[in-house]
């Protein structure tokens, strides 16, 4: 029996954002990437006695736009609790987070599947404040801590166990990142940790009611190596089921080396860490005016967009949906559409010939250089049928790149514009007939195809400059007598 038909694999996961403030969640150390150890710390984060949190409003502000990003329900009131466990890189020995109350309650994220769209259901999404790192290998016999991370404000993102593959997994956290992103609360770089990923997986029988035993792998630091950890991770527990034996509810990293996971510790229970209530903490209390500020202040959000594309501008679903993967293409996109109505044109040139240029030079559409003016004067161009698409592509856009010459004067420079003198494409016409006999006699004969053959030879002869709407027409009326 095909195990797959058998089993069902449950995940639910946990994604921690770090958000782009520039302070902590309880002080004013800087949280700015890369700088020296132990240089963004204070008495605070410290843990020094007597030293009182104070909680920073963006972080708080920052919540709240992910929380209405994601369909939830902003709680008016919440409050911090007391997370006590012991970590090296944890000096107060507990973590302030929001056990019973979040900020948001409830939402969904929705992701596209292969049988279609489909809305995974959120638990909660808290704030909490970030550990500081633990790093193994700088010396053989001991153990290096840098606090400044300890204190950097984090959402937690909590699904429920609404994630039925590695696939779905990979599909949500690739949503989730370009959220965070496209509302301006977090980089989304998980290279550099500030989007990390906890999975929880079980497997049951397919049909069962009851959830398998679970088992947790921990800071998954790449989309990547969230897939291939919970790839594995099924395929483990099903191997052991089918074993007969006991899974055992514990804690698990990944190996990104050889794509596996191993156990580092038993999974704690919630009544392990005592959560408490922070004392030195008052409950974050959340007028409705505020919540609605914050809403009107937020951007268009992908989803929204893209039904405005496709009924506003009457794009394809698949130009909507590529148009809105990043939000610096979409504002591209919105600036070049005010100033034409070419918007299908438009939306192919920064699909087509605009992303190949990102991709190879590994920019973003804004350090490409290139304008919204500029890309509609090379549209108009075309359509006056003064330069040819490829050429265009090929010779001219890359010359618009950082530069505030026009696209004529450019084309005009570069020696693009093309020929529509009759008497010159006269020229180049009998010269291909001429060269191209035996063609000749099979296009007459009726392979009609032909014709692309010789206005490709035109344009060769023509060096690009050549009118191939005015050449097709000539040629046949030359040829069709």
């Amino acid at each position: 029996m095909d195990l797959s038909q058998k089993y069902q694999a449950v995940i639910g996961l946990e994604v921690h954002a770090q958000l782009a403030t520039n302070s902590k969640l309880f002080s004013g150390d800087s949280i700015a990437f890369g700088n020296a150890p132990n240089t963004q710390v204070s008495p605070i984060s410290l843990a020094h006695p007597g030293s009182l949190p104070k909680l920073n409003q963006q972080a708080v502000e920052y919540a709240v736009k992910m929380g209405l990003a994601c369909n939830c329900t902003i709680a008016e009131q919440s409050f911090f609790a007391r997370k006590n466990y012991f970590y090296p890189d944890l000096p107060k020995g507990y973590q302030i987070s929001q056990h019973t109350h979040p900020i948001c309650i409830g939402g969904f994220v929705t992701i596209k599947t292969a049988e279609g769209e489909r809305a995974v259901q959120l638990n909660r999404i808290h704030l909490e404040e970030d550990a500081g790192k633990s790093i193994h290998d700088l010396d053989p016999n001991n153990t290096c801590i840098d606090l400044n991370r300890a204190g950097t404000p984090l959402i937690e993102i909590v699904t429920e166990p609404d994630l039925f593959s590695a696939e779905e997994a990979w599909q949500y956290v690739t949503e989730i990142r370009k959220l965070v992103r496209w509302i301006g609360i977090c980089d989304g770089n998980m290279e550099e940790g500030s989007l990390r990923c906890d999975a929880n997986i079980s497997v049951k029988l397919k049909g069962a009611e009851q959830l398998g035993t679970k088992v947790e792998v921990k800071n998954l630091n790449s989309i990547r190596n969230v897939k291939k950890a919970i790839e594995f991770e099924i395929n483990r527990i099903i191997d052991e089921l089918e074993k007969g034996n006991r899974i055992q509810q514990q804690t698990r990293s990944f190996n990104a080396d050889n794509d596996t996971t191993f156990a580092i510790r038993d999974k704690e229970e919630a009544n392990d860490y005592r959560y408490f209530p922070d004392p030195d903490l008052p409950p974050i209390y959340l007028t409705q005016s505020y919540i609605d500020a914050v809403k009107a202040a937020m951007p268009s959000l992908p989803h929204q967009l893209m039904q405005q594309y496709q009924t506003a501008y009457q794009l394809s679903a698949y130009d909507a949906s590529q148009l809105c993967e990043e939000k610096s293409i979409a504002a591209f996109f919105e600036q070049t559409i005010q100033l034409t109505s070419h918007y299908k044109m438009v939306a192919n040139w920064i699909l087509g010939p605009i992303k190949q240029l990102m991709n190879e030079s590994q920019k973003s559409i804004q350090e490409l250089g290139l304008t919204p003016n500029g890309l509609v004067q090379m549209i108009e161009l075309i359509e006056a049928g003064k330069v040819n698409f490829s050429i265009a592509a090929s010779k001219l856009l890359p010359a618009l790149l950082h530069t505030s010459a026009s696209a004529l004067s450019l084309a005009e420079s570069l020696n693009l514009i093309q020929v529509s003198d009759t008497n010159e494409l006269d020229r180049w016409i009998n010269e291909t007939i001429e060269s191209m006999p035996e063609k000749i006699k099979e296009y007459q004969k009726g392979k009609k195809g032909l014709i692309g053959l010789f206005v490709g030879e035109v344009k060769k002869r023509s060096k690009g400059k050549a009118d191939p709407k005015l050449v097709t027409e000539m040629l046949e009326q030359k040829l069709n007598f």
